[in-house]
């Protein structure tokens, strides 16, 4: 499992616990009577006096005293109770007593005296009670009343998500995260990331890489964090054989900060090696072993990085020969292999400038490499506008990968951003 959703069950209560906060400070407990409906009878008239100046001033433990007594008294008409159990539960909340709120609220609800509007802010009430008590299959009921009356809000359809989740259910779980997103985006509203981190584990307690994929991709469009970029591109490389390819997903994992593995930063290495790019290859290493990632193989690392080095020299003084020759040529192959050199030296303007001059040439073996590295030059400048123009010729390569063309894609969506 990745690093990116170890943790997403210790994080899975604190939303309905900040759920459950915040109802203390926005009950709708009625303080006074409404002068066109019902009032409470003159049998317990002093008792809730008392009670609401006592609430009013903040004085929740004399509210209650006051409240119990006027529970006691007799004949209570229907409206009696709805007002001292509201009143109970607002006062019980207030003392962070939520099991007795619950009961309080649920008691005034069964009175049948609430107005609609009040009956669906109590019922909101109880949902949010109910999941933070953990009584969860009490929650699905409140929770799916508020969706079947268009009165739940995408933090409510989350919720839902959530409990599903708890309850090992990952296919209600996946249902209401769906329902949540698209709510939050009907409402003009970014979607939570604890949404789509359900799907995530759902996915990975399944086994099932393709819904991991789609759940990293949400994410990574949600908020661009690289330990999800990480998941998704560990997901990419575990079936692709295609050295090149490969190299290609390494790649983006370098450019997203993503990798945090020596041995990723050890394989890109050589795999650029064998692609003729030591200077490319020899910088990756010295981030890897000044990072300290190859603490654990670096007499290994070393005796990789002493021969790349040699050959990104030599490269190194024969890239003025090879710049004369490359422009010399009437095929744009040699430009865009001197554009990826200049790329490996750091050299971004230069790498731009071969490489645009070899695409407008033509006759180049990997089209896709040389789209990618002018994506990755004007990036390296911040020319995010150009980047992505270049990205988006890797469309018209034949038989591009599709993950290589799926994940570049995404790469260069997300850019500046």
């Amino acid at each position: 499992m990745t690093h990116s959703i170890q943790n997403v069950r210790t994080g899975l209560s604190l939303g309905l616990m900040a759920v459950v906060m915040g109802l203390a400070v926005s009950p709708h407990a009625s303080l006074a009577a409404d002068k066109k409906g019902p009032e409470i009878s003159r049998v317990i008239a002093k008792e809730m006096t008392a009670a609401q100046k006592a609430l009013q001033a903040s004085q929740w433990q004399e509210a209650l005293k006051n409240l119990d007594a006027a529970e006691q008294k007799s004949p209570l008409t229907p409206f009696d109770k709805k007002t001292i159990y509201d009143f109970k539960g607002f006062a019980d909340i207030k003392l962070n007593k939520l099991k007795e709120a619950e009961a309080a609220y649920e008691a005034a609800m069964a009175t049948g005296q609430y107005t609609p509007d009040e009956t669906a802010k109590t019922t909101r009430m109880l949902f949010q009670l109910s999941a933070g008590n953990q009584q969860y299959p009490k929650a699905l009921e409140f929770g799916k009343q508020m969706a079947d009356s268009g009165n739940a809000k995408p933090d409510d359809l989350g919720v839902i998500s959530q409990i599903y989740y708890l309850q090992k259910d990952c296919k209600n779980a996946n249902v209401w995260a769906d329902k949540a997103v698209a709510a939050a985006k009907k409402a003009g509203e970014a979607p939570k990331e604890n949404w789509y981190l359900f799907k995530l584990q759902c996915a990975s307690d399944a086994g099932d890489t393709g819904a991991m994929d789609l759940a990293a991709v949400d994410l990574i469009r949600l908020n661009n964090k690289t330990t999800y970029w990480n998941t998704l591109l560990r997901i990419e490389r575990q079936d692709e054989r295609d050295d090149h390819n490969l190299l290609m997903v390494y790649r983006i994992m370098y450019d997203t900060n993503s990798m945090n593995a020596g041995t990723d930063y050890m394989e890109m290495a050589q795999l650029l090696g064998d692609a003729a790019l030591p200077g490319e290859a020899s910088a990756v290493l010295d981030k890897a072993m000044s990072a300290g990632q190859l603490n654990d193989q670096k007499d290994r690392a070393t005796r990789l990085m002493t021969s790349l080095k040699t050959r990104a020299d030599t490269d190194k003084k024969g890239q003025a020969q090879f710049d004369a020759e490359a422009s010399k040529n009437p095929a744009g192959e040699l430009d865009v292999k001197l554009g990826e050199v200049y790329f490996g030296f750091g050299d971004y303007q230069s790498a731009v400038t071969a490489i645009n001059r070899g695409i407008g040439k033509g006759s180049i073996k990997h089209p896709d490499e040389a789209y990618v590295y002018l994506g990755r030059s004007q990036a390296a400048l911040k020319n995010y506008a150009e980047a992505k123009k270049a990205f988006q010729g890797l469309k018209s390569v034949p038989n591009i990968s599709p993950r290589v063309l799926k994940l570049w894609e995404l790469y260069s969506e997300k850019l500046g951003s």
